[in-house]
């Protein structure tokens, strides 16, 4: 090789500069491409929801950046080398998505793909799954029961003229009575909408569900890996931020409410160091009972199962956090919380609703924790007094914000407990605890930042597994331990208090051990 050459192979090493043209210019150049926002994140390996915010003003950096930039400018000089052509008229069917809508979400595959609707090799994608444009070859290769899978009934639009001779159950899959001979093409007046070629673009797939997006996740992992399931988990672990994300995007499709997914952070929930914390107390628990009864014991470890899936239905802050003062707290409005926390005076049976603290006074808290107490301090079950808020940071907020995307996840999850599907459960798994702990002050998650989501959705996870634990003391157990978000150890028949198995509502055995009058030991 000689010194040139060495000089050129460096060269082409190094990629373009990361130089972005303006926000409008991006949008621009990406809908005259006729490429859709699916297409460019899953190029770029981000959801649409980002490539919504670059087109608006918000910048990517790092090796994003250069990797968007590399694919702006090489669509500026394919559309520069094109030759302008008319614009084709295309007469929108009736009650039909805009023709533009459809066409930027079909893209063609390098390889076949299994086709969301019948499960079948399929060469095209459309709005992102891989799908068969032509209903007749979805249809011809189906399996009888495969409608009966989808949950859904899908009118196909009425079948184009073939120069072969029409199949003799092609009336049925136009909609029309069986008995109702179509009319031959020559006899159509010149013009008809029936007398147009066929195009891809009249065809309209129904929208998969949330849900469908992990199984197809899978199913492309494990054909990717040629079906090694340790390193399809590997791979579906590793992209398992991005893939929530767009799982979040495609939940959110239509929903009631608008989120905002950078507002103003307070000082509170900002680290106060760069490998610090916030100002947030979480109300973890770590609790181990004092004193046992006598004798000697059989204790249980039980092992909560999905507690950040669980948590994900709570009441979460809308838009920006708004500043406010005073003892009232108003329900229809989430956040954090300055308050002075009640005397806590049943330590010996069961764990301090806020977790283990040292140092007296006031305390941030997030929603739950508040709820918690507030609720704990009434009539049902008065075991203390009510917090004293002394400030808040809050906003309009919602239960059942995330609803959805926590269904999805969770439906995933029991079909695949009920078929043995590990490579899912480690997935799904992965897709939640991520979404989680990444919201936050993140490098690995930059299209979300709400550090008080981050520390609500903690919180909820301490609050569920202290009513479990107030479950099992008020129906007589003995509780021995509360720690973190998932485990509770128990003396007696916890069996008749909890439901045993892998779901959401049920727990499991972690370990058993004995322990005596003066402690435990494992």
């Amino acid at each position: 090789m000689s010194d040139f050459d060495a000089i050129d192979s460096l060269l082409a090493s190094v990629g373009p500069e990361a130089a972005l043209p303006a926000p409008e210019q991006r949008l621009r150049l990406r809908e005259a491409a006729r490429l859709s926002k699916a297409q460019v994140a899953r190029a770029l390996g981000v959801s649409p929801s980002t490539v919504t915010g670059w087109e608006t003003g918000r910048d990517p950096s790092g090796e994003v950046r250069t990797r968007y930039a590399y694919l702006l400018e090489g669509l500026r000089e394919r559309l520069e080398e094109a030759e302008p052509e008319p614009e084709p008229v295309v007469e929108p069917e009736p009650e039909s998505v805009p023709v533009e809508d459809v066409e930027d979400d079909v893209e063609s595959l390098g390889s076949p793909e299994p086709c969301v609707l019948c499960g079948r090799p399929a060469r095209q994608r459309v709005a992102g799954f891989a799908q068969h444009l032509d209903p007749a070859e979805c249809e011809a290769e189906a399996p009888a029961a495969a409608p009966a899978r989808t949950g859904k009934v899908v009118e196909a639009p009425a079948a184009p003229e073939r120069t072969e001779k029409a199949a003799p159950a092609a009336p049925a899959r136009t909609g029309k009575a069986a008995d109702a001979p179509a009319q031959p093409a020559a006899a159509r007046p010149p013009g008809s909408p029936s007398a147009k070629p066929p195009t891809r673009r009249a065809f309209q797939p129904p929208r998969p569900e949330p849900s469908d997006l992990v199984t197809q996740a899978v199913r492309g992992a494990l054909a990717e890996h040629h079906g090694d399931v340790e390193a399809a988990t590997a791979a579906l672990v590793k992209r398992a931020i991005p893939d929530a994300m767009r799982l979040l995007d495609e939940s959110r499709k239509g929903a009631r409410y608008d989120i905002i997914a950078h507002p103003w952070i307070p000082d509170v929930l900002r680290k106060q160091t760069a490998k610090g914390a916030d100002q947030i107390w979480e109300a973890r628990p770590k609790w181990t009972r004092r004193e046992l009864p006598p004798g000697e014991h059989e204790v249980t470890a039980l092992d909560i199962n999905g507690a950040y899936l669980s948590a994900l239905k709570t009441h979460l802050p809308l838009g920006q956090l708004e500043h406010s003062t005073g003892f009232a707290h108003d329900r229809r409005r989430a956040g954090v919380h300055l308050i002075t926390p009640p005397v806590w005076e049943h330590e010996d049976v069961l764990p301090n609703p806020i977790g283990n603290r040292d140092e007296p006074g006031p305390l941030w808290v997030t929603e739950p924790t508040l709820r918690l107490l507030q609720r704990l301090s009434g009539p049902k079950y008065g075991l203390c007094e009510p917090p004293e808020i002394h400030e808040s940071f809050t906003s309009g907020a919602t239960e059942n914000l995330l609803e959805k995307f926590r269904i999805a996840l969770k439906d995933a999850r029991d079909a695949a407990l009920a078929d043995g599907d590990e490579v899912t459960l480690e997935y799904v798994k992965a897709m939640y605890s991520k979404f989680v702990s990444t919201m936050g002050e993140s490098n690995y998650n930059r299209e979300l930042y709400r550090p008080d989501w981050m520390h609500i959705i903690r919180s909820q996870a301490f609050a569920n597994l202290w009513m479990k634990a107030y479950k099992a003391h008020d129906e007589g157990l003995a509780v021995v331990r509360a720690m973190g978000t998932d485990e509770l150890h128990v003396i007696g028949d916890w069996r008749a208090v909890f439901a045993e198995g892998r779901g959401v509502t049920e727990v499991k055995v972690k370990d058993t051990y004995t322990a005596g009058a003066v402690g435990t030991e494992d």
